[in-house]
């Protein structure tokens, strides 16, 4: 797999970050925020290489900020998997929520600056557009393959990769990149702010009494999902198992999550189902935990609704409380951290809580620790009522 963060470039960087717990909420440069209640997220300093050598330097612009943080991340990812080309990749599955969002505003700012027809407005159209994004990825590489975009909000990551894991049990593909991106936009980051869902503090406190908010970040993941019989093909060696995947909407409220989280509680079960893993067999969940009042009550009550007497003991952090929340990169990040947490059998853990919840009865990870991990859930839930989650298990599960 491949991994950018606001906590690192690469799985290395991000990982000791998170064993650190370390925190990335800078104010915001990448454009004004002067006149928004946040002033803070967690941005990516991304390098000067030129990642993209097929697209001529004249359009070299049109590439957005998240695509570059895809193409980190897939490079990363084809170079752990010992691959040098895409030919032997059947398909890639992709989700994002804003996409190359400022490319869009940088096209709005033409329009409505001059009644003259504006030079670039088509090229900005064309690379607007996330399948434009996904079609330089595979010019780069002459790949013909299927290329599929989700974009299903918060959710849309965690989407990407259970269907990939759909096509391969499915007998669709053998191998599939799949994952997530999404890059800070103004237009976003304004939304949200209107919304008063960004905690004016800067710092999101997951599961904490008093939370005010999540913080905006930005990344993007990618792994390489390949059947059994694919990996021995090639005589590698795995990272983790998907074992399990399910999604489900709450049809609640455009923004807000059902109070009682009945479809956090149909996805837990049905990605535990889809694993053959019960409650008590779970060790980690991470957490959507945005640090949003209605988010945070409603996921901690489905947890426990779901776990039953299991909960006391089901470890639960939210890494967004260390790099904010990436949107339709989310999913997919959290799901390449639940990896690094079995390799690296630790809990990342969820940071700024000051006192906990009423709603909390599980064991909220509140400071990094080791930990005996074999099987782990991941939770996305997203605008609009929808809800996924990812269940992944360790290769060592004896261990």
């Amino acid at each position: 797999m491949g991994l950018v963060t606001p906590l690192g470039l690469n799985q290395v960087d991000t990982e000791s970050s998170l064993r650190a717990e370390k925190q990335h909420f800078l104010p915001v440069t990448l454009f004004d925020v002067s006149h928004r209640i946040a002033k803070t997220a967690a941005s990516i300093e991304l390098p000067e290489q030129r990642l993209f050598r097929k697209v001529p330097k004249h359009r070299q612009h049109l590439i957005d900020r998240g695509t570059k943080m895809l193409m980190l991340a897939l490079l990363e990812c084809l170079d752990q998997a010992g691959i040098q080309t895409l030919s032997a990749v059947d398909a890639m599955v992709i989700g994002t929520s804003a996409g190359a969002m400022p490319i869009g505003e940088d096209y709005f700012r033409a329009a409505v600056c001059s009644s003259a027809k504006q030079r670039g407005q088509l090229a900005r159209i064309q690379a607007y557009q996330p399948q434009q994004q996904m079609a330089m990825i595979a010019a780069e590489w002459d790949w013909p393959g299927s290329c599929c975009l989700i974009s299903n909000a918060c959710a849309s990551g965690a989407n990407a990769i259970g269907h990939a894991l759909g096509m391969i049990q499915t007998g669709r593909a053998k191998r599939v990149l799949a994952g997530g991106y999404d890059a800070l936009a103004e237009l976003v980051f304004a939304g949200f702010d209107s919304l008063r869902a960004l905690a004016p503090s800067g710092i999101p406190r997951p599961f904490d009494a008093a939370r005010d908010g999540l913080a905006l970040g930005e990344g993007a993941a990618i792994m390489l999902l390949e059947s059994e019989e694919a990996l021995l093909e090639r005589k590698r060696t795995a990272l983790a198992r998907v074992g399990g995947y399910a999604t489900a909407t709450d049809l609640h409220h455009l923004t807000q999550p059902d109070p009682e989280g009945k479809a956090a509680i149909k996805t837990m079960n049905g990605a535990c189902l889809h694993a053959g893993l019960r409650p008590d067999m779970i060790d980690y969940i991470n957490s959507h935990g945005t640090g949003t009042p209605h988010n945070d009550v409603a996921e901690a009550m489905a947890i426990t609704a779901w776990a039953g007497d299991a909960a006391s003991r089901i470890a639960v952090s939210s890494t967004k409380s260390s790099m904010g929340h990436l949107l339709g990169g989310a999913g997919a990040v959290e799901a390449a951290i639940c990896v690094l947490a079995m390799k690296g059998q630790f809990l990342p853990a969820s940071l700024n809580v000051r006192e906990k919840d009423a709603a909390v009865r599980f064991d909220l990870v509140q400071k990094a620790r080791p930990a005996s991990l074999r099987h782990v859930l991941t939770n996305s839930f997203g605008f609009g009522g929808t809800n996924a989650t990812l269940a992944l298990s360790d290769l060592e599960v004896n261990r």
